[in-house]
């Protein structure tokens, strides 16, 4: 898991460390000093902690203007023990939700496992967004089934084109333009 690093050909574009609206602004990463894991496994220090255990992420991408954020995540959701989606609501979505931001790009890729708990934070995570929305991208089928068997999934749109989409080969205006596309249509 150390050689998973956060996708970081749009650098030239947004650095979350470097952004003063992003709950990361500030922060220093090590590319030699791998302290964070999940389990027993070391990540490498390009990922951010929001306090959990066994889930990290990086904000790849973040547009104030057209209200959007795009996501990566590695490690295991855990909302059972750890109460995951309670860190990443109050400290993240909420955050961004502060600058305006309210539509999602998730990218699951690189989640093991999904632990269920309750849905009031997703709830409360889908009524923050009102005009916008929440998009799972690329999580393995075995995560999102576990979202599904929890009946998690009313709160993003995921599958179809959604599960195999080839994000890193476009610029981030492109993966939301893509994205959005995908969206009207399910909701039209």
């Amino acid at each position: 898991m150390h050689n998973i690093e956060p996708f970081y050909n749009w650098r030239h574009l947004y650095i979350s460390s470097e952004d003063e609206s992003s709950p990361f602004y500030g922060r220093e990463y090590s590319e030699f000093e791998y302290s964070n894991r999940v389990y027993n496994y070391l990540i490498h220090p390009q990922w951010d902690d929001i306090g959990s255990e066994t889930l990290y992420i990086k904000i790849l991408f973040a547009d104030y203007d057209e209200k959007y954020a795009i996501i990566e995540m590695i490690g295991e959701w855990n909302d059972c023990i750890t109460n995951d989606i309670m860190l990443l609501k109050r400290d993240i979505i909420d955050e961004l939700g502060y600058m305006g931001i309210n539509k999602y790009i998730i990218i699951g890729e690189n989640i093991l496992n999904f632990h269920p708990s309750d849905d009031s934070y997703y709830e409360e995570w889908f009524q923050d967004v009102e005009e916008g929305w929440i998009v799972f991208l690329n999580f393995q089928e075995h995560v999102m089934k576990e979202f599904k068997h929890a009946n998690l999934d009313y709160y993003f749109i995921a599958g179809g084109e959604l599960d195999d989409f080839h994000w890193r080969k476009f610029s981030p205006g492109q993966v939301f333009g893509n994205v959005s596309k995908i969206v009207a249509k399910r909701l039209s």
